[in-house]
């Protein structure tokens, strides 16, 4: 049953598209991950439907009497009041006196005991972990979270994990965090070019699908553009358009010329960047800090290798993002030393996104740091690299203060690869940006021909990019070999039913016996198909005749669904019956139009053999 219809949504931000004509329903159980690229409306879409933003066009409707709880990426907080007030905020304890102590439970889970701490001063994980408490404590229906992991360290994500997944409300989210997004969800909206394409998958799942989808549009398109040069032989040699039959065809040749190609999703490209690497590289020597009473860690030691991929890991407020500005030598030390090598260039990715003056266009924040960078393919300039990071050329010469949060963490990014590093050190990378992006970011670490550095929760990034990790393990560090998983493993941090490798699941990599069946499969389908091209069986000349009349008839009634669905947008039922029978009725009308392009396409290859055997008669 429907709890939420999304109908006929559009959003406009100045002279950009961000959503258009967006009409989906959310139904009991479902589990919604929302992803794409930064700025194509994710998160705007997720405020319209919480009521924080109202849309341009268009209405939501809720069930009666549903509760919705909203996380933001960035709550706001009365700083002077304490915790436990914070999150108790519009409960009235008197009358249920359970509220302040489930609360307080809560809390201590989040590892947040001290109640009567002033919000001002926590840190920024510790807030999020706040935030996330008072939301989850109202027990809410529907509950709307805009990138809930972020700062959250990689205890607390595995907690909101499971507490997600046996939450019996309605989810949707915005994430990058691609683990998280396939162990909770169940169903995927992708947001790109102001359109949602829906998965009823979970991450894993929806990766399939799209490879599914995509090929199925390129093959079609291979199939339009081979149907429109028959066609266009056929009209210039002056087809006679007398009959229903002929009318109808160059009715359909008219729509086929006017469908556009599909349109793959945009993708950040990163060239090669960085400057050679000398032998010795960055050596701690016991070096410690502490801020007052608190001792972060102690007698740490470590010599980086060339070329090294390691990660740091460990509670919110344990010092990792502290060590990261010593190791840039943006903060010191209490004791011990360390020593750079000549050649060292360090690229430093902070955390939070630096200041930047909003005033400033995208360019000249990209030429601050140089007009040209050398790559693989020789100089680029700073317009070239940000067209490769998907800032356009009308974006370049837009303020800062035009461009949403995710892409300002991009432009961070580019700034950072800008001063051709060759040593990158990445505090909580995935933060904020996209998973396209990341997905680039993490081949172009493959490639970087330095060290890598990172603090990160994301447990697949984690995985997917270093192969040593440093814990944060009571005021030491300790190396484990390996990734992420196999870190958890060997500390004993990881159950028996851990996270599975999104790797093979995700379909990331396609097994090779695998791609020689789907090839064996291929050939075999072509060789056969080859075959029937040689003429229509009886069944099939039959149909021939009759698919344009069925075409028009199922275009005919999905204008009438369309119409009794606007007439009942309070009746529930009614309106869930329409729209199921509308999608039943689409999904016959594009068998039959991918129908009509094999038979058309077939009818043309009969013609043209006949054609050449009478040249061979003549």
């Amino acid at each position: 049953m429907s709890v939420i219809n999304v109908e006929h949504i559009s959003k406009l931000y100045g002279d950009k598209l961000v959503l258009e004509d967006l009409s989906c329903s959310v139904d009991e159980g479902d589990k919604i991950g929302i992803i794409g690229i930064n700025g194509t409306g994710k998160s705007t879409l997720l405020r319209i439907i919480a009521g924080e933003e109202e849309a341009d066009e268009g209405k939501i409707i809720f069930s009666n009497g549903l509760t919705v709880g909203w996380l933001g990426q960035n709550p706001e907080f009365d700083e002077d009041s304490s915790i436990l007030k914070y999150v108790c905020e519009g409960k009235k304890i008197e009358e249920d006196y359970g509220y302040e102590s489930d609360a307080k439970a809560m809390l201590t889970v989040l590892e947040l005991e001290q109640f009567d701490e002033k919000i001002k001063n926590l840190s920024g994980g510790q807030k999020k972990r706040a935030a996330l408490c008072k939301v989850l404590l109202q027990k809410p229906d529907i509950l709307i979270l805009d990138e809930p992991t972020n700062h959250l360290d990689n205890k607390m994500s595995d907690w909101l994990e499971n507490y997600l997944r046996s939450f019996r409300g309605v989810l949707l989210m915005v994430t990058h965090d691609r683990y998280f997004l396939d162990k909770v969800t169940n169903h995927i909206w992708e947001v790109d070019g102001g359109k949602v394409y829906y998965y009823d998958e979970n991450y894993s799942g929806y990766l399939e699908r799209k490879a599914e989808r995509e090929e199925r549009q390129l093959a079609s398109e291979r199939k339009r553009q081979s149907i429109l040069r028959n066609e266009v032989k056929w009209v210039m040699r002056g087809a006679r358009a007398r009959s229903t039959k002929q009318k109808a065809r160059l009715e359909r040749f008219e729509q086929l010329k006017a469908m556009d190609s599909p349109k793959t999703a945009k993708q950040v490209e990163m060239g090669s960047v960085g400057t050679r690497l000398g032998k010795k590289t960055i050596e701690v020597y016991d070096i410690s800090k502490a801020y007052g009473d608190k001792v972060l860690f102690e007698h740490f030691s470590y010599i980086f290798k060339r070329f090294e991929r390691i990660g740091f890991v460990g509670h919110n407020g344990c010092g990792k993002s502290t060590l990261m500005k010593i190791l840039s030598n943006l903060e010191s030390a209490d004791s011990g030393s360390i020593e750079w090598g000549e050649t060292i260039r360090i690229g430093y990715f902070a955390q939070e996104c630096e200041i930047m003056d909003e005033r400033q266009r995208v360019i000249d924040y990209i030429k601050d740091a140089a007009e040209y960078v050398r790559t693989s393919e020789g100089l680029v300039s700073a317009s070239k690299m940000l067209e490769r990071f998907l800032f356009s050329s009308d974006m370049q010469y837009t303020p800062i203060a035009k461009i949403s949060g995710g892409e300002r963490r991009r432009l961070y990014l580019l700034k950072v690869l800008m001063q051709s590093p060759n040593v990158l050190i990445l505090d909580e990378p995935t933060n904020d940006l996209d998973i396209a992006t990341l997905r680039v970011l993490e081949e172009f670490l493959d490639e970087f021909a330095g060290i890598v550095i990172t603090v990160s929760h994301d447990r697949y990034f984690l995985d997917r990019t270093v192969d040593r990790i440093a814990a944060f393990e009571e005021e030491r560090i300790v190396i484990y070999e390996g990734d992420y998983t196999e870190y958890q493993e060997k500390s004993g941090k990881i159950e028996t039913d851990a996270i599975e490798s999104v790797d093979s699941g995700a379909g990331l990599h396609i097994k090779k016996n695998n791609e020689k069946k789907k090839e064996g499969r291929e050939k075999w389908l072509a060789s056969k198909n080859k075959e029937k091209l040689l003429k229509f069986t009886y069944k099939e000349q039959k149909e021939f005749e009759t698919i344009d009349e069925d075409i028009e008839k199922l275009e005919e009634k999905i204008a009438e669904l369309d119409g009794q669905i606007s007439k009942c947008a309070t009746d529930f039922i009614k309106l869930n019956e329409f729209m199921q029978e509308k999608e039943k009725t689409e999904a016959q009308l594009s068998d039959k139009m991918e129908r009509w392009v094999y038979l058309n396409d077939l009818a043309e290859r009969i013609e043209e053999q006949k054609k050449e055997k009478k040249e061979k008669r003549e």
